[in-house]
């Protein structure tokens, strides 16, 4: 298809329904067709083309689960089935990649080959809700078709032989892509598309019985010549919406927001050594074979796996009663427990949540099975598990309300602004994640608030949010600094130290060397450790308790089916458990234990007498769920516990990034550099398409011509600035398509008084990592000796709340919105403006809610408020795009360094980081911008 290659496709015939055919194979996570594996997402079509009952899968990395595609019923188009995960088998069907496209499909109709007229509509993978308007017809708006398109529209017309006809048009990552032709069809609400009609039907008519008039009758019908421009709708105008307004010329153009995921279950991690045969048996079975290679188990089959042989393995006798017993092997019998605990926990498996790594420790030379010499077994190994770090209910309806904030209050206008902007392809958003399943969740609730959707998480997840996790994930670059950080805050906190002043005063108290924490925190560790063995105390006799049922009944007994799948939905509170007194959520009482029993032995050892002061978040982060979440177990001296370790937690996790703003900055441009460089990239990107419309609208101005008069100098002004380039492409192309003709609405017909604005919208959600890192740049920035007498991009009052902001809390977010000045030249630095906010985050104490109505009304359901947006500049200041480049470009990726495009599939999202790789010699600023941080 002119050079674009067709999406990989695969055909399963069937001669009677259920007939096995030996050339498909199903496995959990992809089908293979002879040979050519389908990976999920994939979508299953059946080959009658008067059924209509299309499928997606969905991978179980992103919850699993199955869409339903089907003629319009009501206002419904589709249907989200979490539990299906087998494809169909009744039949015989098309398997085909899924394509992502932003959640928009586009449908194109043809009158003759020479005319195609395309409308826009939000597609039914999404959420399945069909838009309407007054009159009851599903909502559209006409698009413009880049020339490549418009060639399928004739190509599609001659072939099917139907001057007459309409297909629909997937967009994806810069292409385009015929999925449906359906013949005779007609637009069902268009005055344009008519209008065109007639004139086409007309040329026809002409062309053929008198061909010497065609040429001299204009294009335009004879009613249409005089007649009135439509009223039309406009978008409101505004300044800075959050911290004033700056006068009606100014117009939003990019709004980029880096933000925490929601509120999550503890982040929890099991290591023991392994010496069954069981065990090493399965690692040997998913390394290939190889003794000394690590095994990573992720899979629903490979983890079914591991749990049925743990089940083997625990002991019928539960340990902890023989009192001559080892106690090594009373621990690693608690660990196998622990084990099986977690891979029960939730019922259906997903990779989003838990993972296994086994490591091999010990080989030994055996002789080989057929007797011919001798090979390697391995005869202990290291198991690690990791689970918890869960999306809880409560981080779910965060992040959603969140998105329903930003469509109200982020955006100039009405909150219904946002939605017809964006279905109106005036809005070019965009939504990178991070590799953590919360992060990802988070992306996905986001966006469901963001854009009014409907339905379960998954379908959204996958056609709305790319997984970046070399910009988004990672604090390898920094381990050195952030390890060096730690070791001095443990000295400072040990010793009792005096902290040392590194340009401090009474107006700078942030330059202070482990600033934040309390005068007292040698005297506060030793009460942290007495409280936590009191409230784990309390937890084991309730573990002990669930012990004993689950020993009465059957040690190996497969429990009930919890789809965890069906959990991904959830935004409200399990009340069945909690009225029965069990913990929030799929958590039992044996892995409450485990928890808090890991914090106490991690936090003091005995024989050491050594404190460890980085496990006081992880104990502060237990107080804080437990509070919110298992307030109904009544824990006894666990808000004392809390107060304690949020005094600690409140000095250290700063200071973990840091010891002071200069280690701060540093530690910082190191582990989000690759994010502040792609930020420089949307800013000016963004900035390349402004004044690519102001000029064109100049020479609009100038000399105004034909009804098509726009597209086309819209197309020429495109050629003119690409031609600059050495690379025709834009520069963010393939994860920032900028092809301005292909996402542009028909200015005539839309009904929109500014069709050529545009808003760029990037959301990047990430961990407490990068906003903390993020953070640090933006204050500290300018304390870099090549900035030297620059003052900070966040103003003075800015940094003294910031000074006494302890925690990013979950869903905390800094937000920057770029504004153009169209009544200011071109070349003036004061033509873009940018504002700087953040927001704390759900940053509210489970203790602080006795004087608040909304607070404990949220308490009541396990879910704390947002708080607001905070200025980070002063009210009336003017921060130019240009000083914000200056002071951040040092600290930031410059385009040579961004890593080329990964090889082989990269799973279900398939936006990567490739088109950075092409950003080399395009970016103005990487030729002699320094990357050093002193």
């Amino acid at each position: 298809m002119y050079g674009i290659p067709v999406p990989r496709y695969a055909l399963v015939n069937r001669e009677v329904p259920y007939e096995e055919v030996d050339y498909f194979v199903e496995q959990e996570d992809f089908v293979e067709v002879h040979g050519k594996r389908f990976w999920k997402p994939f979508v299953e079509k059946p080959i009658d083309g008067d059924d209509h009952s299309i499928m997606i899968y969905y991978p179980s990395s992103a919850g699993g689960g199955m869409k339903e595609l089907f003629r319009k019923v009501g206002n419904r188009s589709s249907e989200f089935h979490p539990e299906v995960r087998r494809v169909r088998r009744e039949s015989s069907y098309i398997y085909e990649e899924f394509m992502p496209t932003g959640g928009t499909d586009v449908k194109v109709y043809t009158v003759g080959p020479e005319y195609a007229h395309a409308e826009a509509r939000k597609s039914p993978v999404v959420d399945g809700v069909v838009m309407r308007n007054h009159d009851g017809k599903e909502v559209r708006y006409p698009v413009l078709l880049t020339p490549t398109e418009k060639q399928m529209a004739r190509d599609v017309c001659i072939a099917f032989r139907q001057a007459v006809c309409g297909f629909d048009l997937l967009r994806c990552e810069g292409r385009s892509y015929v999925c449906d032709v359906n013949g005779w069809s007609f637009v069902k609400n268009s005055h344009k598309y008519y209008d065109d009609a007639a004139c086409v039907l007309r040329k026809m008519l002409l062309d053929a019985k008198a061909p010497h008039l065609s040429s001299t009758i204009p294009p335009t019908l004879p009613w249409k010549v005089n007649e009135p421009i439509q009223p039309s709708e406009g978008l409101t105008r505004q300044g800075s919406g959050i911290i004033g307004t700056f006068g009606q010329s100014e117009e939003l153009r990019c709004v980029i927001a880096v933000i925490r995921h929601g509120d999550r279950t503890p982040k929890q991690k099991v290591k023991l050594k392994v010496t069954e045969e069981k065990l090493l048996n399965l690692m040997l079975k998913y390394n290939g074979g190889r003794p000394r290679c690590e095994t990573k188990l992720k899979s629903a089959v490979q983890l079914q796996d591991l749990l049925d042989a743990t089940r083997m393995l625990v002991p019928r006798k539960r340990c902890g009663r023989e009192s001559d017993s080892d106690a090594e092997d009373i621990e690693h019998a608690e660990k196998l427990l622990q084990v099986k605990a977690v891979l029960e926990e939730g019922g259906h498996f997903s990779g989003i949540y838990r993972k296994v790594q086994l490591k091999p420790l010990k080989w030994i030379k055996v002789p080989k099975s057929n007797g011919e010499g001798e090979e390697e077994r391995p005869v202990e190994a290291l198991m690690v598990l990791k689970y918890g770090g869960v999306l809880t209910h409560a981080g779910r309806k965060q992040a959603e309300e969140l998105g329903r904030y930003f469509r109200n209050n982020i955006y100039p206008g009405e909150g219904t602004g946002l939605l017809r902007l964006h279905s109106t392809y005036r809005h070019d958003l965009k939504i990178y994640s991070s590799d953590e399943g919360r992060v990802q969740m988070s992306a996905a609730a986001f966006a469901k608030g963001l854009l009014d959707l409907e339905g379960q998480l998954t379908p959204i997840l996958v056609s709305l949010v790319s997984k970046d996790s070399s910009m988004l994930d990672g604090l390898d670059n920094a381990s050195i600094e952030m390890e060096e950080a730690k070791a001095r805050l443990n000295e400072i906190i040990t010793s009792g130290a005096k902290r040392v002043h590194s340009n401090g005063s009474a107006e700078y108290p942030w330059m202070v060397d482990g600033v934040g924490l309390p005068s007292n925190a040698s005297q506060l560790l030793p009460e942290l450790v007495k409280l936590t063995k009191k409230v784990t105390a309390q937890v084991k006799l309730l573990a002990q308790d669930e012990d004993e049922k689950l020993a009465n009944t059957s040690s190996y007994a497969v429990l009930p089916p919890y789809d965890q799948a069906k959990a991904l939905g959830k935004i409200n509170i399990d009340v069945d458990r909690i009225a029965s007194g069990l913990p929030c959520g799929s958590e039992g009482f044996l892995l409450m234990f485990a928890r808090w029993k890991k914090l106490e032995r991690d936090l003091y050892n005995e024989r050491k007498d050594r404190f460890d002061i980085t496990q006081i978040p992880d104990v502060y982060d237990s107080c804080k769920y437990d509070l919110l979440h298992n307030a109904h177990l009544n824990l006894e001296g666990l808000d004392e516990l809390f107060k304690v370790a949020q005094l600690l937690a409140d000095g250290v996790i700063p200071n973990e990034y840091g010891i002071n703003p200069k280690q701060k900055l540093k530690i910082g441009s190191k582990i989000a550099r690759r994010l502040l460089g792609k930020i420089l990239i949307d800013l000016r990107n963004t900035r390349e398409e402004a004044i690519s419309v102001a000029e064109l609208k100049s020479s609009q101005d100038q000399n105004s011509k034909s009804t098509d008069y726009q597209s086309k100098s819209q197309m020429k002004s495109e050629d003119i600035r690409r031609s600059s380039s050495t690379n025709e492409k834009s520069l963010d192309q393939d994860d920032d398509d900028d092809k301005e003709t292909k996402y542009r609405l028909d200015p005539k017909y839309a009904n929109v008084r500014t069709p050529e604005r545009h808003v760029r919208t990037r959301l990047y959600f990430t961990s407490e990592s990068h906003i903390h890192s993020l953070m640090n740049v933006l204050r500290y920035c300018n304390l870099d000796e090549l900035l030297q007498g620059e003052d900070s991009l966040v103003c003075h009052s800015a940094l003294e709340r910031l000074f006494k902001t302890k925690e990013l809390d979950y869903m905390s977010y800094i937000v920057l919105r770029m504004f153009e000045n169209t009544e200011v030249a071109l070349e003036d630095p004061k033509r873009y403006r940018i504002e700087l906010t953040f927001s704390r985050g759900a940053d509210l104490s489970p203790l602080e809610n006795e004087n608040d109505d909304e607070a404990a009304s949220l308490h009541q359901e396990h879910t704390l408020p947002i708080m607001g947006p905070e200025r980070l500049q002063e009210v009336g200041s003017y921060l130019t795009l240009e000083k914000m480049e200056k002071m951040i470009r040092p600290f930031a990726m410059p385009a040579e360094d961004f890593p080329p495009t990964p090889q082989g599939f990269t799973g279900y999202f398939s936006k990567s980081a490739g088109v950075l790789e092409r950003l080399v010699n395009l970016w103005r600023f990487h030729k002699n911008a320094p990357t050093n941080v002193k």
